[in-house]
């Protein structure tokens, strides 16, 4: 069944969607970022959802996101999103994009009259490399004492830069998908040399939280994998870690997205799983665990 056929159930644009071009403070001056709500514009959200476009550490825009996060505050107009865009490895490496990511929580933080938001639930979220980026600034929150988060949601995270997954390694025995997959697996590995291109960061668990042994007092998760994506191992042996350190985290196998279309994760994302990821966000509550200091 194709992305086109799949359309039913998924939440419609709203009529009073608008989207609004801003700048916010990254690590080392201002990024450009993009602003999504539904509903009256005087009216604050309890929820602000900001999300980490993917293409793989070197490249990908605010723009990707468009359509997803157009649905998502359309779902639920208590919601608000934000996209910012991040250093990317062309101009400075690691932990250049990680930085910015953190940079721009407290930002928000700071200004929530600019992002309709009441301040009171922040999420954060984000796709493939972008994902990556969401997972480790949930790391980096807890350590630097803020801002507080209430949920994250991983869409098929880029995780391991050692690309040891079976579902990275393995080859299918179609052809075509054999083909596709070791296209994946250069594009990942290719975006890991100008994201990491000093070794000894690729095991720092603010470059691959996989690797992290503190996965305690994490916000609650939503993790997205999907069939035959070769990210999917690695998004699904996060999920079981961070289970095991006692974070509340739902891990969920998607069908296959179409991985030979620009935006295939996005879509994927959208059509399967918007509804999931609306109610996730809406739900989330910050619930502590244990702390592992």
């Amino acid at each position: 069944m194709g992305i086109a056929a799949t359309t039913a159930g998924v939440p419609e644009l709203a009529g009073d969607l608008v989207l609004r071009d801003l700048e916010v403070k990254g690590a080392e001056g201002t990024l450009k970022a993009r602003l999504y709500q539904a509903g009256p514009s005087a009216v604050k959200r309890d929820t602000l959802v900001v999300f980490f476009h993917g293409g793989g550490f070197t490249g990908g825009s605010i723009d990707e996101a468009d359509d997803f996060l157009g649905r998502l505050v359309s779902a639920d107009p208590t919601q608000v999103a934000l996209s910012p865009a991040y250093t990317l490895a062309t101009e400075r490496p690691f932990p250049a994009a990680v930085e910015d990511a953190h940079a721009v929580l407290v930002w928000a933080k700071k200004n929530k009259a600019k992002l309709a938001w009441s301040g009171k639930r922040l999420v954060v979220s984000g796709i493939e490399a972008g994902a990556n980026l969401a997972a480790v600034v949930s790391l980096m929150a807890r350590d630097r004492g803020g801002p507080a988060l209430t949920g994250q949601v991983l869409i098929m995270p880029m995780l391991d830069p050692g690309l040891s997954t079976c579902s990275m390694r393995e080859v299918p025995v179609c052809p075509d998908k054999a083909a596709l997959v070791d296209k994946v697996a250069g594009t990942c590995a290719a975006g890991y040399r100008g994201y990491l291109p000093n070794a000894a960061d690729r095991t720092h668990p603010y470059a691959s939280p996989l690797q992290s042994s503190r996965l305690k007092n994490l916000p609650p998760a939503l993790i997205l994998s999907a069939e035959d994506d070769p990210l999917r191992d690695e998004a699904e042996q996060y999920g079981a870690k961070l289970i095991k350190c006692g974070i509340t985290t739902t891990v969920r196998r998607l069908p296959a997205p179409p991985l030979e279309q620009p935006g295939g994760r996005n879509d994927c994302a959208c059509y399967f799983a918007l509804n999931e990821i609306a109610a996730f966000v809406r739900d989330a509550d910050g619930t502590e665990t244990p702390s592992d200091k």
